[in-house]
């Protein structure tokens, strides 16, 4: 009887039911850059005017932000997919620690608060656990601005001393092009005294859209998209309205959904440059990409291994990786998955392997032997991208699978159930 109640409570988790062998056929549609609209967010704190942000995602990391952001004074408010911010009224300098440790994102708020406030008090950030992401590159950054850091029982605070609480320009150098710290310290110089260079910064897609949305509010910013980045600090920012990006990610899990289905299936609206290295792949396992102004079409070929490492972009991104792990465990051939961005994101290698995948894991690379089918099992992800591949693994297994995890699916994709059954594909949702 023990069982008999264990597997019943098991059938109560939130989960999806995949039919496995589904064509795909149409055209999907991309979602706003969920990595792109968090950030932007936070930006809203840097201006006492109203900030309105459209093509914004519907998802629970966005609402984890916007819940946030109400807890330290701004206004949020929602219309369709547009969200005006207003931060005139910022009284709070510390967000929750309960709010703030299940969003990585949120610790993006210390350098708009800082630049604006003169102090902020931060709690170190959460997110999916896909191995250490230290903040220190943050920390070194605010600092040769001038602040005043220090962490203490978990806590990041943060001062600019003297009169002025103004931060003042510098030249940075970062160890590693880190995407999150890239963005910190440009939120953070923009209203510096002088001239800040991030050196060695991030080149990814996001930054650019920050940058973008910064500029447009009244900031100088020259550079974003290479590896130096200019920015000459000014008093004051003002409101603007900006739209956010389309989701590289997104997008690329939909072709990988035509690809392992073996599919012909538009994805629109993507920008083909923010997908380069994800586009070349899916040529050298054998699919054809047509590209037109707006979106990408996929059509299959036979698809063959390819080897793939993860790098900052423009290289292979690491949100993509166990999506198309998923798709090589179906390509024929041998193929070799290189993860060099993330200690910790190979723990969707075990789910695969029960659905018949035939994977061997050293280290940080997993070598693929391509299975002629995989076969329907209950799996689940134990992160976001995690969540992903077993969606996409499902679609074309043999038989019904039942995935679980889908608090982390959630956070990164908006009704992606409703997406994919829109051009064939058979999901139930059991919450």
């Amino acid at each position: 009887m023990p069982n008999a109640v264990q597997v019943s409570q098991q059938t109560l988790k939130p989960h999806l039911e995949i039919e496995g062998g589904c064509r795909l056929k149409g055209e999907i549609t991309v979602s706003g850059a969920k990595n792109s609209a968090l950030v932007l967010m936070t930006a809203s704190i840097l201006t006492n005017e109203p900030v309105r942000i459209e093509n914004v995602p519907e998802l629970s990391d966005i609402n984890v932000m916007a819940n946030i952001l109400l807890e330290i004074g701004v206004t949020v408010k929602r219309n369709s997919d547009a969200l005006t911010l207003n931060a005139a009224g910022i009284s709070q300098l510390n967000p929750p620690y309960e709010l703030v440790n299940s969003l990585r994102a949120s610790f993006f708020a210390i350098g708009p608060l800082l630049s604006r406030r003169g102090q902020a008090k931060i709690p170190l950030p959460g997110g999916c656990r896909i191995g250490a992401r230290p903040v220190l590159e943050h920390i070194r950054g605010l600092k040769a601005l001038g602040a005043v850091v220090s962490v203490e029982h978990g806590v990041v605070s943060a001062s600019v001393p003297g009169i002025s609480k103004r931060l003042k320009g510098a030249s940075i150098v970062l160890d590693c092009p880190s995407v999150g710290a890239t963005e910190t310290i440009l939120m953070a110089a923009v209203l510096a005294e002088g001239v800040t260079t991030i050196s060695n910064a991030a080149q990814e897609p996001e930054v650019q859209d920050l940058a973008r949305m910064l500029n447009e509010m009244g900031a100088q910013v020259v550079g974003a998209g290479g590896p130096t980045i200019t920015i000459k600090g000014v008093k004051q920012l003002h409101g603007t309205n900006y739209s956010v990006i389309p989701d590289r990610i997104e997008a690329g899990t939909f072709l990988v959904a035509a690809a392992i289905t073996r599919s012909k299936l538009r994805v629109s609206p993507v920008i083909p440059e923010h997908l380069s290295a994800v586009l070349q792949k899916l040529r050298d396992c054998g699919c054809q990409i047509q590209i037109d102004d707006e979106g990408v079409t996929l059509i299959p070929g036979e698809i063959v291994g390819v080897d793939i490492t993860t790098q900052p972009f423009p290289g292979f991104p690491t949100d993509l990786q166990a999506p198309f792990m998923a798709l090589l465990t179906t390509a024929k051939g041998t193929s070799v998955v290189t993860e060099k961005i993330f200690e910790n994101r190979l723990q969707h290698v075990a789910e695969l392997q029960r659905m018949g995948a035939s994977i061997k894991v050293q280290g940080n690379i997993a070598f693929i032997e391509g299975v002629p089918s995989l076969s329907a099992a209950p799996v689940s992800g134990s992160d976001l991208r995690a969540a992903a591949a077993m969606l996409l693994a499902s679609l074309a297994a043999n038989g019904t699978s039942r995935v679980e995890g889908l608090s982390h699916l959630d956070r990164g994709y908006a009704h992606i159930e409703m997406k994919l059954n829109s051009v064939g594909s058979h999901i139930l949702r059991h919450q």
